[in-house]
């Protein structure tokens, strides 16, 4: 059974950076894309970031040149890297392996962006 975990959310303020980690269990993690989605209430979720098996990147434009994501397939890991946080990042930040049906989501990690 697939289990996603994340972890490093916290208080930061405007300008702070945060890393977030979301480790993987079960299943085969390096032949898997695997993406960082957000959510705030009343919104739908959105997409952050997403890493290709062979690591190809893409970014949403509102976190380009601010978040990097990256994978350690040895440690069955993949990071979200956020620099310049502005409040407007404020959300509950959900790892998913894979895609479509077959998607798996983590319990997410609470980001917090305020002075």
């Amino acid at each position: 059974q697939v289990q996603l975990v994340e972890s490093g959310g916290g208080l930061v303020q405007p300008g702070g950076s945060l890393r977030l980690s979301c480790v993987a269990s079960g299943g085969i993690f390096s032949i898997y894309s695997m993406g960082w989605y957000r959510q705030t209430p009343g919104k739908q979720r959105e997409l952050v970031a997403t890493i290709t098996s062979s690591s190809t990147t893409t970014y949403a434009d509102s976190v380009k040149g601010r978040f990097t994501i990256s994978r350690d397939n040895a440690k069955n890991t993949v990071y979200l890297r956020m620099n310049s946080l502005k409040p407007e990042d404020t959300a509950v930040y959900y790892c998913r392996r894979g895609g479509g049906s077959l998607a798996v989501w983590g319990q997410g990690t609470l980001v917090t962006v305020s002075s």
